[in-house]
């Protein structure tokens, strides 16, 4: 009979994931063009604004070529916009 439980072999496993490379990678006044990335995010935590679309992984991205500009709205919410 054993004398000590078996560990679970998910437990080390845990810390080592890669990281899934998320935040702004655009910042306000660089120049984007068509289909470039501006944030990578968990949730619809920065809202699209003009000229940005919103992927169905919460990823904004430009529609037009143009400046990068953050805006805030209401209640510490922003916005991405692209001018």
């Amino acid at each position: 009979m054993a004398h000590k439980k078996a560990q679970a072999s998910t437990a080390s496993q845990k810390g080592n994931r890669q990281g899934k490379r998320r935040g702004v990678k655009k910042f306000a006044g660089e120049v984007v063009k068509i289909g470039s990335i501006i944030v990578r995010q968990v949730g619809s935590v920065i809202k699209a604004g003009k000229n940005t679309g919103m992927g169905k992984d919460f990823t904004i991205f430009a529609k037009k070529a143009g400046n990068v500009k953050y805006n805030n709205l209401s209640k510490g919410k922003k916005e991405a916009s692209v001018v």
